[in-house]
């Protein structure tokens, strides 16, 4: 039955595109306008750095930084708070992508990296300050609110998520294969060449599904669907499913709850990118998930408190 499905939807897809193309156009042109405008521009910088540290091998002053803050709150290594710090300042999918660079160059362990995914693949503080807060809701007086409550909601799934992988053990040390001392700065443009050859496929594969899901989400609104299943339809793409929510004109009581869940959840778009980035590494991609919606819960319920409080 599944694998009957699996064959189905693609011709149905491909059928539905047929039909409508000026929703397929129009999809397409969103998705793309999207990653250059916005994913390009922010993402590249981040991912050329961030592998322009592991190719030289200094990990290690990011690392002596935050290392000590990052395994007291957190339990992580040293190492692993690069990917603290990436995965909640740079945006989806880097925080995957560093967990993942990080494991298969050795600095730290299949469990860190598991670990480290459960809660350190976000939506950029960027994003939701002038997305989600000043462009969707229009409401200053939101923009601590919502930065608190989308920071608090990973953190809090950390807590949950630590004792799954047994992580207090090997804290202090990190993993054991990890790259030790202070590196010579022997580089040359060679490596920078593959870091910038490596951030730009990275860079394409997430281009890819924002298009396609973005191509998809605007099929589905050619149909004329009740509100609950818009509310629905809205987690397939983050950026395109706020502004849908938007556009519903629901009651702040749902929408702000709603809207918070999204954006911790991430979309499965942002799903789809993160299992691009991780799958080399072995990481499973539906225990995030699991972790991802914890997180949404979280973000709402934390809504609601704020919204019933002030």
């Amino acid at each position: 039955m599944q694998t009957r499905l699996k064959n189905i939807l693609p011709v149905c897809l491909f059928l539905f595109m047929l039909l409508c193309p000026q929703a397929v156009f129009s999809g397409a042109s969103k998705g793309l306008m999207l990653w250059f405008e916005v994913v390009l521009p922010t993402l590249y910088p981040f991912l050329l750095l961030s592998g322009f540290l592991l190719v030289t091998g200094n990990l290690h002053v990011i690392s002596s930084l935050l290392g000590g803050i990052c395994s007291r709150v957190f339990g992580v290594s040293r190492n692993g708070s690069f990917v603290v710090l990436t995965g909640f300042l740079c945006g989806y999918p880097m925080g995957a992508k560093t967990a993942a660079d990080l494991y298969e160059s050795g600095y730290i362990s299949h469990e860190e990296g598991r670990y480290l995914l459960s809660f350190c693949n976000n939506t950029s503080p960027s994003f939701i300050m002038n997305f989600l807060v000043l462009q969707t809701l229009g409401d200053q007086t939101l923009l601590l609110p919502s930065l608190l409550i989308l920071t608090a909601a990973p953190v809090i799934v950390s807590f949950l998520t630590r004792r799954l992988y047994h992580l207090n053990a090997n804290r202090a040390q990190g993993h054991k294969n990890a790259p030790q001392g202070i590196p010579e700065n022997n580089w040359n443009f060679h490596e920078i060449d593959a870091c910038i050859m490596n951030s730009f496929e990275t860079l394409l594969k997430v281009g890819g599904y924002i298009i396609l899901f973005s191509v998809i989400l605007s099929l589905l609104q050619v149909m004329d669907t009740p509100t609950w299943l818009d509310c629905a339809l809205s987690f397939l793409e983050v950026t395109n499913g706020l502004a849908m929510l938007g556009s519903l004109h629901l009651p702040m009581t749902l929408s702000y709850p709603l809207m918070l869940g999204l954006t911790a959840f991430g979309g499965l778009c942002a799903a789809a990118q993160t299992q691009c980035m991780v799958q080399r590494a072995g990481f499973p991609i539906g225990p995030y998930l699991m972790q991802k919606l914890a997180a949404a819960l979280t973000a709402s319920l934390l809504g609601i408190l704020y919204l019933s409080i002030c």
